[in-house]
């Protein structure tokens, strides 16, 4: 969409990367008449496409458009598989070839353009166990600023034989929730949004469990988790979030949100403005708390963003009982009963 004189709105394009010969497409668009704040890079989850971080259900929805009017630049990728890439990875890759991959093309981007303070990930679903992965592999040297993540866990609330995948899309009631939590255009548009789970995506799916203590311990930069009031692919109890939260020893800075009013895709429902501006909140903290660091201090990604130190110099993650929650009441996890016009659309 063009930039509109009347309304401001920013242009969101194509764009192709370069991974090494591997083409990547995705989404950007770029703050107006100045240079970034920083690159917000976005992953899609399984069986969508970039397009999902760029909703046109309603005004005001896209992160895309929202980010750039704030000052950043959103990038959205087709993960490695997905888009132009599919042809060159008929299977996909695993997780760990993803984060190679696409460190490879955002290397190439940020030499060709301007970053601000670096790269912010902002990721769904399967497409946060790639950002894990991609800080986790730059562990103490080139990591992003920090990452936030929806739809993700590490204990899963379904049999792993219900993963969607090649074979199949999955329960799509447990994509979506309750048919309120989204405008009626969601379901019609949604369905362009659509793409084949790459075979490696979804044989290395069931794994994610044993695979994420692993991963986990090597991100070395602040992480925030969010799921949604109706998220009913990952376990959320306090049981699963302190095994989630037990292998991030090196993240400075662990938060564990829940978004109300709002089903498993979150971006492409009524609550996906509330959610992005929660994570460019999460962002300027991460920015702040460089910013604000104490000389002598290391001021990269790694520098810590939280408050509650024990002392001069040291930080620590919350425990349990003492993690900031926004519990919203639960009202019900069922879907309404109303039929969903695209009960194909997967996470």
């Amino acid at each position: 969409m063009p930039d509109s004189p009347d309304t401001g709105v920013p242009d969101v394009r194509e764009t192709v990367l370069d991974a090494a010969g591997v083409p990547l497409s995705a989404l950007v668009a770029e703050p107006a008449e100045r240079p970034p704040r920083a690159v917000l890079v976005a992953f899609h989850g399984g069986g969508m496409s970039a397009g999902y971080f760029d909703s046109r259900a309603r005004p005001g929805l896209s992160l895309l458009e929202l980010g750039a009017r704030l000052g950043y630049t959103v990038l959205a990728v087709d993960r490695p598989g997905y888009g132009l890439s599919a042809p060159h990875l008929p299977e996909g890759q695993c997780v760990a070839d993803q984060a190679e991959t696409v460190h490879t093309a955002l290397a190439g981007y940020a030499a060709a353009h301007d970053t601000g303070a670096g790269f912010f990930v902002v990721a769904h679903s399967n497409g946060g166990k790639l950002a894990l992965a991609l800080a986790a592999r730059a562990a103490g040297g080139d990591g992003p600023i920090g990452l936030d993540v929806s739809g993700l866990g590490c204990r899963l609330a379904v049999e792993p034989h219900r993963i969607p995948g090649p074979g199949g899309h999955g329960d799509w009631r447990r994509h979506w929730g309750a048919l309120r939590l989204y405008p009626p255009d969601a379901f019609r548009l949604g369905g362009g949004l659509v793409r084949p789970v790459p075979a490696l995506e979804a044989r290395e799916g069931p794994l994610w469990p044993r695979m994420y203590p692993r991963i986990a311990s090597r991100v070395t930069v602040p992480v925030r988790f969010t799921f949604a009031e109706q998220e009913q692919w990952w376990r959320c109890d306090e049981e699963a979030l302190a095994a989630l939260r037990a292998p991030l020893t090196a993240a400075p800075r662990v938060r564990v949100d829940f978004q109300p009013d709002a089903g498993h895709n979150i971006g492409l429902g009524w609550a996906a403005r509330t959610y992005h501006l929660r994570v460019l909140g999460f962002l300027e903290e991460c920015l702040l708390a460089r910013d604000a660091a104490p000389a002598g201090r290391p001021r990269p990604a790694t520098a810590r963003c939280t408050g509650s130190g024990t002392g001069p110099g040291t930080e620590k993650s919350p425990s349990p009982g003492e993690e900031e929650r926004d519990v919203p009441e639960r009202r019900g996890d069922g879907p309404d009963r109303a039929e969903a016009p695209a009960a194909r659309l997967t996470r």
